[in-house]
């Protein structure tokens, strides 16, 4: 994904739950981390659904998500009930 610096607007992030697993009303957060080592829970951000399957996080000036230019790796994680506590990642942002 590709967003200028200027710019504030969402990153959205498609989401496949596990066989069985209802995300319905499970918390989302996201990271996105100039380094490549996963994400420390210091840079770890609330985010929200768009949708069932989609999540979504306001990036840009004045927004959850300040970013300098860079490339970043982004990390989705969510919490459903039961033993599953998934964390992965989920691709590159480029702030130009």
């Amino acid at each position: 994904m590709l967003i200028p610096a200027s710019s504030t607007e969402f990153m959205r992030i498609e989401v496949t739950a596990p066989a069985g697993v209802d995300l319905t009303g499970v918390p989302v957060r996201i990271a996105a981390v100039a380094h490549a080592d996963n994400p420390a829970d210091g840079e770890w951000r609330t985010a929200e659904w768009a949708t069932a399957t989609e999540a979504r996080i306001l990036v840009g000036p004045d927004s959850t998500l300040e970013l300098a230019r860079g490339t970043y790796r982004v990390w989705i994680h969510v919490d459903p009930a039961g033993p599953e506590n998934i964390t992965r990642p989920s691709g590159l942002l480029l702030i130009t």
